[in-house]
């Protein structure tokens, strides 16, 4: 049997690296943060991943400084107006 919740094809944002989102899973508070980086071409039938290990699509830079890694069900755009947030997990120099 099909999950209703796995379609996520209806209007809105689409998620692409550096979009805002919202993590949210089970065992954890949710959480907001930016997309980095996308490995699609691992998470299908097919791709590169490990059927032991397999690779979760979405990397993420948490607003709280953690890196993780999560599914497509698992990730939103982020509603929230959050405005001089953007690229929060990148660190600035300074000098002096």
């Amino acid at each position: 049997m099909g999950d209703a919740s796995d379609d996520r094809s209806g209007p809105g944002p689409e998620l692409t690296v550096g979009t805002r989102v919202l993590v949210r899973r089970k065992a954890e508070a949710d959480a907001t943060g930016e997309v980095v980086e996308d490995y699609a071409a691992l998470t299908e039938p097919g791709g590169a991943g490990h059927a032991w290990a397999p690779a979760h699509r979405w990397a993420i830079a948490l607003d709280d400084g953690r890196l993780v890694f999560a599914d497509t069900d698992e990730v939103t755009v982020d509603p929230s107006p959050r405005s001089g947030r953007r690229g929060t997990h990148r660190r600035e120099s300074s000098e002096g």
